[in-house]
Order: structure tokens, then sequence, then C-alpha cells
């Protein structure tokens, strides 16, 4: 029997990459250029938006937005939609604000009742939609108008409850990471990543499968300690790393790990590519489309929590306002398909990264709120259309 040779280290990986290119799979590159250009022209437009100050305020507005976001990528990834991710983190907030503040629950009892009421709202979706058959669109549409009018009700009267600034909750959006402890989390990650690249690379260089050189692993491992570390170093010069940011990034690398490295994350990839041939190969598709919405909300109602915080308070807007559509844009725009099959967790923090950079950016110029509306339109609109035109290029190139 003749065995094959091996792929020579980095061969494969460049072929792979010519190929995404030529079908228009462009990955992370059109929203990394998008960056560029957007801290180009604002920076020349006004010399604050990239002083640590405004920087450190762009990394608190993007935390509970960007978390929510993470739950979208779920469902998108099996070409699904969850309209009721807005009025759920709403909701998830003011169930949060009434054990703590009303009940005498323990902060941290709060948090979990709030998280349960995310991850049981999410049940309910999945079994809707799986068991009735009915699509998600209708499913979360419901829900987006039902757990606002639950949300409603909760607040009562008030209509505005506000959380105690010293203690408790309201301090995750006011503690901030000392110098040191913000290094420590560099070196963390460089080193995880580092590690985690090279073991990969040596199990499929033992399964003779393409992979990139050592001295490539190790060049974007150098990369990422850059990018970590001008970041450390711009926050570290105004109050320092935000605990909410490390709290949203520290959920986009758990979910992008679990959905690479763990058997449910190839099964949401499957289903997302192809149902029928998934259920076929054996894979429970319904039980995967409940756990992405039991996700989705999960995360939803940390969004939710993140934002209360901010505020110390929660009132009949929590949730409302452009969350739901910012959150669905963002991960859209950071590179998850809108067909299913296609995105990545860091999607999530890339796509709210350019969403806000413009909103903080034209809030400095001063620009009328419709301007933005339109600015942010057109860029999902070119989103979409990359993620269109990139389908139509594998479907091109599979013929």
């Amino acid at each position: 029997m003749k065995v094959s040779a091996p792929h020579p280290p980095g061969r494969g990986v460049l072929d792979a990459a010519r190929d995404r290119l030529r079908r228009g799979d462009l990955g992370s590159i059109p929203v990394a250029v998008g960056l560029v250009l957007i801290a180009i022209v604002f920076s020349s437009l006004n010399q604050h938006f990239l002083s640590a100050e405004n920087l450190t305020n762009l990394a608190l507005q993007m935390a509970a937005t960007g978390t929510i976001s993470l739950g979208i990528v779920l469902v998108l990834l099996l070409g699904e939609i969850d309209l009721s991710v807005g009025s759920v983190s709403g909701l998830s907030a003011v169930v949060m604000t009434l054990l703590y503040t009303q009940q005498g629950w323990n902060p941290v009892l709060a948090l979990l009742g709030a998280l349960a009421a995310g991850a049981v709202i999410g049940l309910l979706h999945g079994l809707m939609r799986t068991k009735l058959s009915m699509p998600s669109f209708v499913v979360t549409l419901a829900g987006l108008i039902g757990w606002l009018g639950v949300m409603l009700f909760l607040l009562g009267g008030a209509g505005t409850i506000n959380l105690p600034f010293d203690r408790g909750i309201a301090l995750l959006s006011d503690t901030w990471l000392p110098s040191w402890l913000g290094w420590a989390l560099v070196v963390l990650l460089v080193g995880t990543h580092l590690a985690s690249s090279l073991v990969t690379r040596r199990m499929r260089v033992a399964a003779e499968l393409a992979v990139p050189s050592t001295a490539w692993v190790l060049v974007r491992s150098a990369g990422l300690a850059v990018l970590l570390s001008a970041g450390v170093v711009v926050l570290n010069a105004d109050r320092g790393v935000p605990l909410t940011l490390v709290i949203f990034g520290g959920l986009v690398v758990l979910l992008d790990l679990a959905l690479r490295r763990t058997v449910w994350g190839r099964r949401m990839y499957a289903v997302g590519g192809n149902p029928e041939a998934s259920r076929r190969a054996g894979i429970n598709v319904a039980q995967v489309r409940i756990l992405a919405f039991v996700g989705a909300s999960t995360l939803a109602a940390v969004g939710g929590v993140l934002a209360a915080s901010r505020l110390a308070a929660v009132n009949q807007t929590s949730g409302g306002s452009d969350i739901l559509l910012n959150a669905i844009a963002a991960a859209v725009i950071g590179g998850t398909s809108l067909f299913g099959g296609r995105g990545r967790a860091y999607a999530a923090l890339l796509g709210i990264l350019v969403i806000q950079s413009i909103t903080n950016g034209m809030l400095l110029l001063n620009v009328d709120s419709s301007v933005r509306f339109m600015v942010t339109g057109a860029v999902l609109a070119i989103a979409v259309a990359i993620d269109s035109l990139a389908r139509r290029g594998a479907a091109d190139g599979s013929t």
C-alpha cells in the first residue's frame, strides 16, 4: 500500500488561502481594512478620537452590545435569526435588579437568576422552533414583543429602578484592572495562543494534513502580542483595562474555543452548512438548534446585566433603542454569514468595534444621528454583499 507524502509545511495553508481569495472569501480582511480607514478618517478630523480617554470609553460602550452580538453569531451559524435578544436583555436585567434591590438577594445569586431567566426563554424559543416547526423569525418576533411586555409589567408604574452605584452589580462597569494585571493577561493570552497553535500544528503533522510553518505560527502570536500590548498601553494611560471589556473578551475566547474545539461546535457548523446531511450523519439537529437559542438568550442576559451595570439602573428603554439592530449588524459586519455555516465568535468583537467606532467618531464630530444610521446601514449592506459574492464564488467553484 502506497502512503502519500505529507504536505510540505505551509504549502497547503497557502494553497487554501489562495483558494479562499479566489472564491471571494476574504475572512476578516475587509473588517481590518475598514477599522484602519475609520481610525485614519476620524483621527484626522478630531485628534481626540485616538486619545486614551476616548478609546477607554469606546471599550466600555461596546461590551454590552458586543456580548449580545455573540449570541446572534450562534443562531446565524445555523441560518436562523433571533429578534428577541434586545427584549430578553432588558427583561433579564430587570429580573436581576428586582431580585437584588427588592428581594434582598446576594448580587451573585441575582446575576445567576438573570442568566437562568435568559436560558429558560431561549429554551422556549428553541422548542417552538423545533417541536412546532415555527420559523425562527416569527418565534423571536413574538418574543421581542412579548418579553418587552413582561419587562414593562415587572417595572410597573415606577418605570426606573436604580442600582446602588457604590457596590454590587454597578461596580462591574466601574472596576479597572491594575497595570500589572493587564500585562499579566497579555502574557497569558499570547502564551495560550502560541501553545494552542503549536499543539494543533503537531497534531496535523501527525495526521499528515496541511500545516502552517513554525515561523508563521510565531508571527501570528507575535502579531497578537503587539495588538494586545498596544491596547493595554492605551488603556493604562487612562484608567486601566475595564473589567467589562475583560468579561466580553473572555466570552469571545471561550465561545471561539467551544466552536472550534468541541463536538458541539463542529455540529453547529455542520448543521448550519447542511441540516439534512447532518441529520443523515446522525446529528440531533433539533438539539443543536435548541442549544443555540439557549446560548443566544443567555448571552443576551449577560449583555443586559452589563448594560444595567453601566447605567446603574434599569428602565423602560432597557434593551431597546438600536441595541438589537446593532447586535445583528455587528455579527454580520464581523464576517458571520446570514446563510449559515460560516463565521466565528470573533465576528462579534470585530463587528461591534466597527459600529461603535463609527458611532463614537460621529458623536465627536457632532454629526446628526440620521447620517450615522445611513453610514452604518451602508457598511452592513457592503458586508452582506461580500458574503453573497463569497457564496456565489463557492458555488461556481464547486460546479
